[in-house]
């Protein structure tokens, strides 16, 4: 009987436990620049659309993603998203050259951030960034960054236009990436720059530019150094220059057009996210209670099935049989009680599918006007950046060619 009354008190303490209420988070800012960085040492900076995280498995099993809270139309928007979140404060911080979300096959730029979305609900964020400078050095080798939703962000609309509820994570990201800059010198920042322009010049002009870098392997992983620079007034890098700066603003069309997108998206996704938080805490609060009903059950119809007897006579053993048979009792309901709790995390997470789902997002085509010429650029932004480095290439052959007054 003491065991039995000992189980059932338990059962009825756990029954009672409620989640704590989540308080704001501290607010973390990316670390500003105090003075004005030498241009010769302002390092550009490519965010790449991030990686999804669709585990590849599950890509056709909707279920099983649903189970995972991933939903593929919405992690795709979600990377272009985030990635303009990174660059935001990159560029807000002053810390750095041009910061631009730019396709994977923007090759030659300074330092490229690289990420993948491991987690994403309306309360809580993980990320994976990898940070590689053009010369072969890893800034940051895929490092996990998480965080809960700062639910301060979530009070009124004005609040969620004023900062991101996950602001913290791309803050420790941009203040990690200034920490790795802060172990190169001026020296190295420079040289960085120039093997940039360097490989950019080899890719279009391989039959002209090619001997100015070298491998350093006394180092680990190797690094790419300059060996040479050409001549300033040599016609061939004067030329690759020009079309540089052209490249340059393509990927700033492109840069825009993932600014735009993220634009059009944060009032409906910040209310998605708000609306999410919420439908994830039902959900968890949920598969909480369901757990402990259901555990606390099994344990109760046990304790009351396998408690040894202790009855002396007719009255007491009627005694703890009439227990007996309400503890069982009571722990079949709280069994079903269970049952029924799983059934509401389910809608729950039928509801978050739902709004997932109801979100779009594509990139939109452009037209490029570069002295007179016109392309009209489609699909994707990695499509859309192949055929315009297809004209570059063309454009460089005929201004090389002995008719143009090439070499």
């Amino acid at each position: 009987m003491i065991r039995l009354a000992a189980w059932l008190a338990l059962a009825a303490a756990l029954g009672g436990c409620v989640m704590q209420d989540t308080k704001p988070l501290p607010k973390i800012e990316a670390v500003q620049a105090v003075q004005e960085i030498p241009a010769e040492q302002r390092i550009d900076v490519a965010v790449r659309s991030f990686d999804p995280g669709i585990p590849a498995a599950l890509a056709a099993d909707e279920e099983a993603l649903a189970k995972k809270r991933i939903y593929p139309e919405m992690r795709k928007a979600e990377a272009r998203y985030f990635a303009v979140q990174l660059r935001n404060t990159l560029e807000g911080s002053a810390q750095w050259g041009a910061v631009r979300v730019a396709p994977e096959n923007v090759q030659f730029v300074d330092l490229s951030v690289t990420g993948r979305i491991i987690e994403s609900t309306g309360k809580r964020l993980e990320l994976e960034i990898t940070a590689r400078d053009a010369a072969g050095r890893v800034w940051i080798d895929a490092r996990h960054y998480e965080s809960l939703a700062d639910i301060g962000s979530y009070k009124t609309d004005a609040a969620l236009r004023a900062r991101d509820p996950f602001q913290n994570v791309f803050s420790n990201i941009a203040n990690d990436l200034l920490a790795a800059r802060a172990k190169l010198d001026a020296t190295a920042l420079r040289e960085l720059r120039q093997v940039t322009e360097l490989e950019f010049g080899a890719d279009l002009a391989p039959e002209a530019l090619t001997g100015y870098l070298r491998q350093d392997a006394s180092v680990k992983p190797a690094l790419t150094r300059v060996a040479r620079l050409p001549a300033d007034n040599d016609p061939v890098a004067q030329r690759v220059q020009r079309i540089r700066e052209r490249d340059t603003a393509v990927i700033d069309t492109l840069d825009g057009y993932y600014t735009g997108f993220s634009e059009q998206m944060q009032q409906s996704y910040g209310e998605f996210r708000r609306t999410s938080y919420e439908e994830v805490e039902k959900q968890d609060q949920a598969l909480a209670s369901a757990r402990t009903r259901t555990i606390l059950g099994v344990a109760a119809v046990a304790a009351a099935i396998l408690a040894p007897s202790s009855c002396s006579g007719n009255t007491s053993c009627n005694l703890e049989s009439a227990a007996r048979y309400g503890g069982s009792a009571g722990g079949v309901a709280a069994f079903l009680s269970g049952l029924k709790k799983y059934a509401d995390a389910r809608t729950h997470a039928q509801a978050f599918g739902e709004l997932a789902s109801s979100f779009q997002a594509e990139v939109g085509a452009q037209v490029v006007e570069v002295e007179g010429r016109s392309l009209k650029l489609t699909g994707s932004a990695e499509e859309q950046y192949r055929e315009w480095r297809q004209l570059l290439r063309e454009y460089q052959a005929e201004e090389a060619s002995p008719k143009n007054g090439g070499p």
